[in-house]
């Protein structure tokens, strides 16, 4: 029973729908009206610029630190490393299905990637933070947040199933599904990237005006 509660506690935890509040409160928009219509972190660097888009990735991934950390209040899971792994992952799977599916904005979320970090980084912080550095250099030399996303989480799975080489069935499952899912997740970003239409967000502006200004005088 208590199990179950906190898997809802969860689920409403991952609901919070940052995106949706920033751009309502700040900007007197639904991010869900702009852009990709997606309520996730990518639309807001695509929208709204870096500085809110870096804002509500950090909360989402807090979303995800705090709703899987939950197990920390039932101590008998602090005793059993297999049992504790795989509550963890059901109270992540809840934050994230949260996110996708937000009680609190009409069941219209984001892509739950930056939720995923949050589950990632209270599970196995040592594969978030390679995930994070796999995102970090792909969105410095392509500015493209969906593909940094993409890539981070089929990193994901490469960490766990080889590098790492982690045991538990469950686990490895997981890890297959969660690549398999941004990617399924990220289609339309896919299509856009190859198509040469995929928004840039700006990283260096001085990169980014030299690289302007060297287009202009070769025009």
């Amino acid at each position: 029973m208590n199990e179950f509660l906190l898997i809802i506690l969860a689920y409403l935890i991952g609901s919070i729908p940052t995106s949706v509040w920033v751009s309502k409160q700040f900007f007197d928009i639904d991010i869900r009206e702009y852009g990709s219509g997606n309520a996730g972190a990518t639309n807001t660097f695509r929208v709204l610029g870096s500085k809110w888009g870096s804002f509500v990735m950090l909360v989402d991934v807090i979303k995800g630190v705090v709703a899987t950390s939950l197990y920390l209040l039932l101590p008998h899971y602090l005793t059993n490393e297999l049992y504790q792994t795989n509550f963890m992952l059901g109270l992540g799977i809840a934050s994230i299905l949260g996110h996708i599916f937000p009680i609190w904005a009409n069941f219209k979320g984001g892509k739950g990637v930056a939720t995923l970090l949050g589950m990632a980084v209270a599970i196995q912080p040592i594969v978030a933070v390679c995930c994070i550095g796999v995102f970090l250099i792909v969105l410095f030399l392509t500015r493209f947040v969906s593909l940094s996303s993409i890539l981070a989480g089929i990193a994901f799975m490469v960490f766990i199933l080889f590098v790492f080489n982690e045991q538990p069935t469950f686990y490895r499952i997981f890890a297959v599904m969660v690549a398999l899912m941004v990617v399924l997740t990220h289609q339309k970003n896919i299509g856009r990237i190859l198509n040469g239409t995929e928004s840039k967000v700006t990283i260096l502006r001085h990169r980014d005006r030299r690289k302007q200004r060297k287009s202009g005088d070769k025009a």
